[in-house]
């Protein structure tokens, strides 16, 4: 039977997005990938767009290790060896050696007794703050918190919820003091490197503030963070925001292979009581497929790369172009956001500028993505451009020439 009236219906929700310039819009297919070669970084070819070459500068893949030879070679390995799905359920059959592995590697990677994959980060963040939630639970959390952590917090039932201003560390202490004697858990919810913007959370001040309150809640103040765009890609040695900041271990870390491993995946890492906990009550683990042992042999490799003096060289030139960026956004008389990581926003802060922007590097061979409201507030409409470890000097001073020559037109 047509859904005609519901599909009407859906049909207008979508054309008040586009009508407003908020909707996600037409996604471009990717067809081929050339690899890095000389002075060039990737370069992708789009479906529709003939042989027109495009640097990619909205990739998540901040250590260029989708691409990276052993990474790639790695998974052909495994997947030859086991197929290309697991078969079911972790509990019922499809866990592998190569999971058990890379949960271990994890572990000792951030310095944790356990560790425990998931499909995605966004299932991770949903199906650890849920079941550790009670009628007796205080939500604390950050206003430019990911959705990830805004849904979670949807679908939890606390005893109460206290959002503060975006990094408002007096507002975070406030809402801790208030819900003393009311609350006999409280976590204390942050993004580590807020992706919009790029900037990070202080966790070293943040636990401190916890640490402060935490004889007051009969089941401890816990901290967690969704450090998913830091863990591989900040830090001396991409151990993330915990290792940038000088933190003490927060109590639950949340992290992506997604991002700068350059697989797919998410994943906790704790305490064995939480790990144990987790396994037993977080529903999108029991009840979803883990990634595949091609890619966990994949992120295995990852891991082994970021850990090691090759890592580090990459790290460094990840920090090295970022801030030629940055110091080139600022000639060209683009503002931004400054710091190590390797989001930078171009804040426009206009969402018909933003999106002509965007157009503009589209058409010259550029792959950003512009955010407006209600991704991002009103009045810090951007264009987030991500760095890449392959990414050469040569490709960002030509995305630099190109801005120089839109502001200028």
């Amino acid at each position: 039977m047509p859904l005609d009236r519901l599909g009407a219906t859906l049909a207008s929700h979508v054309k008040s997005l586009e009508d407003a310039g908020t909707a996600k819009g037409h996604e471009h297919v990717v067809v081929r990938v050339e690899r890095a070669a000389g002075d060039r970084g990737p370069r992708f070819f789009l479906e529709g767009q003939g042989d027109k070459e495009f640097i990619r500068l909205n990739s998540n893949s901040y250590m260029g290790l989708g691409l990276h030879p052993k990474v790639v070679a790695a998974e052909e390995r495994a997947t030859q060896e086991f197929g290309a799905g697991p078969g079911a359920v972790r509990f019922i059959s499809g866990t592998y050696d190569a999971h058990v592995a890379l949960e271990r590697r994890l572990a000792s990677f951030h310095g944790r007794e356990r560790a425990m994959v998931f499909s995605s980060a966004y299932a991770a963040i949903i199906s650890t703050i849920t079941p550790l939630v009670t009628e007796e639970t205080v939500l604390v959390s950050d206003a430019l918190n990911h959705n990830c952590i805004i849904n979670a917090m949807r679908l939890a039932r606390p005893a109460g919820k206290e959002v503060y201003p975006h990094l408002d560390l007096d507002a975070l202490d406030k809402g801790l003091e208030a819900w003393k004697g009311k609350a006999r858990r409280a976590l204390v919810v942050t993004d580590g490197i807020f992706s919009m913007r790029g900037d990070h959370a202080p966790l070293d001040e943040i636990s401190k503030i916890c640490r402060r309150h935490d004889d007051a809640y009969p089941e401890n103040v816990a901290l967690v963070v969704d450090d998913s765009h830091g863990v591989g890609a900040f830090g001396a040695t991409g151990r993330g925001t915990e290792e940038h900041t000088g933190s003490r271990p927060v109590d639950v870390l949340v992290g992506t292979l997604g991002k700068a491993f350059g697989v797919n995946g998410g994943y906790v890492t704790g305490s064995d009581a939480l790990i144990r906990f987790l396994r037993e009550s977080s529903q999108m683990y029991i009840y979803s497929n883990p990634i595949t042992v091609g890619e966990a042999a994949a992120a295995l490799k990852s891991l082994d790369v970021v850990d090691s003096p090759e890592g580090v060289e990459r790290l460094k030139k990840l920090r090295a172009l970022t801030k030629r960026f940055e110091v080139g956004l600022g000639k060209v008389g683009i503002e931004t956001i400054p710091g190590e990581h390797p989001v930078v926003p171009l804040m426009i802060r206009d969402t018909g500028k933003t999106r002509d922007l965007v157009r503009y590097l589209f058409d010259n061979g550029v792959l950003v993505t512009g955010l407006a409201y209600p991704v991002v507030p009103r009045g810090d409409e951007e264009i987030r451009t991500q760095i890449n470890a392959d990414h050469t000097e040569g490709d960002i001073d030509h995305v630099l020439d190109l801005l120089g020559g839109y502001q200028k037109a």
